[in-house]
Formats: structure tokens, C-alpha cells, sequence
């Protein structure tokens, strides 16, 4: 007579029925893992209606390194230049923990209640060892970052010196192409000789 802990639900090693792959609780990933690739012409004009998303996707090609990138970036940059030129530019610098962050948020914030559209490019520093950077300026503009008429875009130096990005001056471009009315440049923690966004505002 068979022992009823022979039986296969007893086996230490069993396998059980599958079930069916649960939907995903982003209903938004399926669509941003299929990102649609856009023409020069199609950037440009999705850039000249505000359309945050793909300005964002144009400054990402144009601190990309990759050459390709490059290429597309340098066609959209001057296809937006005409239209660039119009905006308040803004640099805010300092050392670090001076408030820098704070207190575009808060003034960014008094902006939009007065019907004003800004972007904001918050350098940080990369690190030597890994290239990498925190990118955390963002985390302290928390009232500015989900306001409807901001654009708050953290950058890398990517080894850059003066405080800035290597392409911020063509991510100002992009920025003032879309519309914005201020341009806030926010530059790494510095110190005394670190002056390149004088030149940018």
C-alpha cells in the first residue's frame, strides 16, 4: 500500500501550475518602454508647443556622448536657435549648503502664481572615480518640481569646470525654444573661480 507522504504534493521537489503574468501596476510602462523615435523636424516642433517630455528627450541627446546623438542633437539645437533668445536668464550661484536650491523653489514657485512658465538646469558635480553623479539638487525644489509651468532638469558636469554643465549653453536653447519665460541656471557648489555662468546669463 502507498504511504499518502509519497504523494506528489508531499515531494519536496514539485512543480507546481503556473499562473498567468500579472498586469503591471504602471499602466504607463509599456508605453515608455516603446519610446516613439522622433525627426529632427518632429523634435523642433514638439519643442516649439512645450512639450516637456520630448524637450527633456532632445537635452538628454545633447549631453549624450554617443555620436549619433551628437548629430541629431547639432540639427535640433539649430533648427531652435531662431526662437531661442527670448527668455530671463538666471544664474544662481554659491557655495554649497548656501540655499541655492531653496530659494529657486521658493521664488520659482512666487513665478508661477503669476501665470510664468520656468526651467530650471540644477548642475551637479560628477564624481571622478565612477562619472556618476547624484543628480539630488531636484529632491529640494519639492513645491517647484510638480508644478505644471516648471521644468526642473538635474545635469552632470561630466568633468566640466566653472560650475556648469558642458552643454548647458544648448540646453538653454532648447529650453527657451519651448517657451519658457525664465531660465534658471543653478551651478555645483563652488568656490571663488568657478565663473562660467556669468558668460550664460
Amino acid at each position: 500500500m502507498k504511504h499518502h507522504e509519497e504523494e506528489t504534493k508531499y515531494l519536496g521537489l514539485n512543480v507546481s501550475k503556473g499562473i498567468e503574468k500579472p498586469p503591471t501596476v504602471n499602466p504607463y510602462l509599456k508605453s515608455k518602454q516603446q519610446r516613439k523615435k522622433y525627426s529632427v523636424d518632429e523634435y523642433v516642433e514638439e519643442i516649439l508647443k512645450g512639450n516637456i517630455t520630448v524637450l527633456s528627450q532632445a537635452v538628454t541627446l545633447v549631453e549624450s556622448s554617443r555620436e549619433d546623438h551628437q548629430k541629431l542633437a547639432q540639427a535640433i539645437i539649430e533648427k531652435c536657435l531662431p526662437h531661442a533668445g527670448r527668455s530671463i536668464r538666471v544664474g544662481i550661484t554659491g557655495v554649497p549648503g548656501a540655499g541655492k536650491s531653496t530659494s529657486i523653489d521658493s521664488f520659482g514657485v512666487h513665478l508661477g502664481k503669476q501665470g510664468k512658465k520656468l526651467a530650471v538646469l540644477a548642475i551637479d558635480p560628477s564624481s571622478e572615480r565612477s562619472k556618476g553623479s547624484i543628480l539630488g539638487d531636484k529632491t529640494r525644489m519639492e513645491r517647484l518640481a510638480v508644478m505644471d509651468s516648471a521644468f526642473v532638469r538635474p545635469s552632470p558636469t561630466a568633468g566640466s569646470l566653472g560650475g556648469v554643465a558642458r552643454k548647458t549653453r544648448e540646453s538653454i536653447i532648447l529650453c527657451e525654444a519651448a517657451g519658457f519665460d525664465y531660465i534658471f541656471v543653478e551651478t555645483v557648489g563652488v568656490g571663488q573661480s568657478e565663473t562660467a555662468v556669468h558668460s550664460m546669463v
